[in-house]
């Protein structure tokens, strides 16, 4: 069996109120990520599931595939008040390829009192074999979670 998804966790030093905050703003999207493919971000911060924002990205920071510069549209597709964030992507590739990034919060207890426990994933259970069998997934590997983490836990503590 293959693995459709990564998962990561980090402790970090700040409420899940103030992570989440970031995670909702799409311009947080854009200061926290570890690939260089997001460059700016255009919208409202989510408040519910349902709710778009779009990235301006650029393939090249990945230097993979050809795409060069390009938007998409962030979809909410999961959203708990300071506890969970999830999305999807609209862009060039139409229908939505439908892979999944998403953020788990737990604030901490014990030790750990004051801080939280964030969980980053990405998900590509759920694309068509067309996509599966172009060999093209995980697009990010999972270091790029792990460090993505880092760069979050950099802007808010």
């Amino acid at each position: 069996m293959t693995t459709e998804r990564f998962e990561v966790r980090r402790q970090i030093a700040a409420s899940p109120e103030k992570i989440f905050r970031l995670l909702c703003d799409p311009a947080g999207h854009v200061a926290i990520d570890s690939s260089g493919m997001l460059q700016s971000a255009e919208g409202e911060p989510a408040r519910g599931a349902g709710d778009e924002f779009v990235v301006h990205m650029d393939r090249e920071s990945l230097n993979d595939y050809p795409m060069g510069k390009y938007d998409v549209t962030v979809i909410i597709t999961k959203f708990e008040q300071d506890a969970l964030i999830e999305w999807t992507i609209s862009g060039q590739v139409q229908p939505p390829i439908r892979h999944l990034y998403g953020y788990r919060l737990k604030a901490g207890e014990g030790e750990d009192e004051g801080g939280t426990l964030v969980t980053s994933y990405y998900d590509w259970s759920e694309i068509e074999e067309r996509y599966r069998d172009a060999g093209i997934f995980p697009v990010i590997p999972e270091a790029s979670l792990r460090a993505t983490l880092g760069i979050l836990a950099r802007n808010v503590e």
